[in-house]
């Protein structure tokens, strides 16, 4: 019964958010490319009239700064008492091209996509006006960033490496899933590569800096803002930030925040995949067919780090969590096509 009391707490712990209805047609049990091509075909019904002048008017309630309904935070934007190129947050009339003023800042540059998103003038529709891709930006800072690539880094945004771009502590959670969105949604056009560099995860086209950038910096209540105002506007939502953890689902690598409580703690079966028992404090089975011949596993705790790694033995299949300190993991499963990533209790 203690024990039973425990593990209720812990998940008591866990701030879970309500799955939001316009995900009730999609089929949340799926993961890999799966999930990716359903959360496609869901995103991929908005607006085709929505243009880019629109969002000199959305970005005041999307990007509204939190501590002063006056102003707008700037992406890339970091300290407010020096240069207003580095400016934070600014006044919502203060639009335009000129010295501390703002713009619309393309996240993933319109030059980068393949084809590329050409150019726009407030009329243009399409990818070149799609909100979930815009924000504002000091004009200037903009400028600095023109269409470097991002690339991992610390602190404020900057440049780094050989001609790429670190978007900031603040913002690179931010980034990275503006990033996961504009490649689920329009797919091999806006590639992660395209527009970042550094090395992919495993066999997928996700950049693992992205992933690392979505579990480390997790959503805020400004981030939020975001898709309740843009679906009845724009006709779709940012999955990524309604669970980051959708991301950990499709492409693997460090866990991100689970906020719709999509990692069980029971048992499950999942392609007919079965791991037992749990919770355990010593040997996991795992049992698995032909249609997912389960090749590797890892163990990772909540801060996304991952601490067990190995490739199963064809005969024997299990996971040796003897070692782990008691508490809640993630435990990934993957194939070479698949991966399935669930919670697990060690006691």
């Amino acid at each position: 019964m203690k024990k039973l009391f425990t593990l209720l707490f812990i998940i008591g712990l866990q701030t879970v958010f309500a799955q939001q209805p316009y995900y009730n047609d999609v089929d949340l049990t799926l993961t890999g490319q799966d999930l990716y091509f359903a959360l496609q075909q869901k995103i991929e019904n908005a607006s085709t009239t929505f243009n880019y002048g629109d969002t000199r008017d959305t970005m005041k309630i999307t990007d509204e700064d939190p501590d002063n309904n006056n102003n707008v935070l700037l992406i890339y934007g970091y300290d407010d008492t020096g240069s207003c190129t580095t400016d934070r947050s600014r006044n919502k009339n203060a639009f335009g091209g000129g010295n501390c003023e703002y713009n619309r800042e393309h996240t993933f540059a319109r030059s980068n996509a393949n084809p590329s998103m050409g150019n726009v003038d407030n009329g243009t529709t399409g990818i070149g006006a799609d909100p979930h891709n815009l924000r504002p930006s000091d004009q200037q800072m903009n400028n600095n960033r023109g269409s470097k690539k991002f690339a991992a880094g610390s602190g404020n945004a900057g440049n780094v490496g050989s001609g790429n771009w670190y978007p900031g502590d603040e913002w690179k959670g931010d980034v990275a899933r503006i990033m996961m969105y504009m490649y689920t949604r329009y797919g091999d056009r806006c590639k992660p590569s395209l527009n970042g560099v550094g090395p992919v995860q495993g066999s997928t086209d996700m950049l693992e800096v992205y992933l690392q950038w979505n579990a480390e910096d997790p959503v805020t209540d400004f981030e939020d803002q975001r898709n309740p105002y843009l679906e009845p506007v724009y006709g779709n939502r940012n999955p990524f930030i309604d669970n980051p953890y959708l991301a950990t689902l499709i492409w693997g690598g460090p866990v991100a925040e689970d906020r719709w409580g999509l990692a069980g703690t029971e048992d499950f079966m999942a392609e007919n995949i079965s791991v037992y028992p749990n919770p355990t404090s010593e040997i996991i089975w795992v049992r698995d067919n032909t249609s997912f011949p389960v090749e590797t596993y890892s163990v990772y705790d909540f801060s996304g780090r991952r601490i067990l790694f190995n490739t199963f033995n064809a005969s024997e299949k299990k996971v040796d969590v003897s070692s782990l300190n008691g508490g809640i993991y993630l435990l990934e499963l993957a194939s070479a096509e698949k991966r399935i990533t669930k919670k697990i209790v060690v006691q």
